[in-house]
């Protein structure tokens, strides 16, 4: 039995390298279509969402607080949350849109 395990360490690799090189490639597909893939697409969404809002809607800011916009510039976004009271935000704290959220429960 011995014998027989070490014939089989010595025998010739021939064509190791191609089959590590396929592993490797393979490997490389998975991690690039279920890890990277979604994310870009969803950074891509995301810059669109926040593109796209305009005064009255209603959002989520990661923070949490939700608010209606009142006011925008450039970057950023001045909410108005519940007695009046409002908050000054950067665009890129912008979560979700809660309009859409609340739409979906009714």
């Amino acid at each position: 039995m011995l014998e027989g395990i070490l014939l089989q360490a010595n025998a010739p690799a021939g064509g190791g390298w191609m089959q590590q090189l396929l592993l490797f490639g393979g490997i490389a597909l998975v991690f690039y279509f279920f890890m990277i893939r979604p994310q870009q697409k969803k950074q891509k969404d995301q810059k669109n969402f926040i593109n796209d809002i305009k005064k009255g809607d209603r959002i989520v800011t990661i923070g949490g607080v939700h608010g209606r916009i009142a006011e925008m510039d450039e970057d950023t976004i001045t909410l108005d949350v519940e007695k009046g009271a409002k908050i000054k935000f950067e665009k890129s704290a912008i979560s979700l849109e809660a309009s859409k959220k609340v739409a979906g429960k009714a």
